[in-house]
């Protein structure tokens, strides 16, 4: 991973469902992934095993789960998601954007 992020040079990585993420950075230990929803484009709930997660929103508007809890998160709100807590979001607004940082590192997204 190079020392610095070009954000006008990396192009989305379609995921399909209204949803494309560009990786920001990374080591072994940290990740962060920025994440690009269409309105009503669902991040389907789930947990990790490995990975513990904080989700900031950077744009838009988001219906968040988090342990059976719903919130209403705007640009400038984050939640935590810890290993094995469910967690999803449903985004309210068209190009809505979430920066999720993961620790430790996704693998599984350098492949």
């Amino acid at each position: 991973m190079e020392h610095f992020f070009d954000n006008t040079n990396t192009p989305w990585i379609e995921l399909g469902d209204g949803i494309r993420r560009k990786i920001v950075g990374h080591t072994p230990d940290l990740m962060s992934v920025m994440v690009q929803f269409d309105k009503g484009s669902i991040g389907t709930p789930h947990a990790h095993e490995a990975h513990d997660q904080i989700v900031f929103v950077v744009a838009g508007s988001f219906e968040v789960e988090v342990a059976g809890v719903k919130r209403t998160l705007k640009a400038g709100d984050s939640f935590i998601a810890p290993r094995q807590v469910w967690h999803g979001v449903v985004s309210l607004e068209q190009g809505g954007i979430l920066l999720d940082q993961f620790s430790p590192r996704r693998d599984d997204f350098l492949v």
